[in-house]
């Protein structure tokens, strides 16, 4: 059995919530079927540099409303990548 290779690992998409920093992204392995990824945050330093992804770890109240917001077109966006004969 091959082990990961990060070739055939894609981001289709990705959303990222201005005030927490969240990342939301449809990703896909190979010809995997595609997944929903919460996380990393990706915060700001005080330059206003970004820092280094850091895990999404428990969502506040900015983040539910954010994600909230964005679902249906999230949802659209992935009902328009899943292939319907599987």
């Amino acid at each position: 059995m091959a082990g990961y290779d990060p070739e055939k690992d894609k981001t289709l998409k990705e959303w990222k919530c201005e005030e927490t920093g969240l990342m939301v992204s449809i990703n896909q392995y190979g010809d995997g079927e595609p997944k929903l990824q919460i996380g990393p945050r990706i915060l700001m330093k005080k330059d206003g540099t970004e820092r280094r992804p850091a895990k999404a770890g428990r969502l506040t109240i900015e983040d539910v409303m954010w994600l909230y917001d964005a679902i249906d077109e999230i949802k659209d966006e992935m009902a328009g990548l899943v292939d319907p004969m599987k």
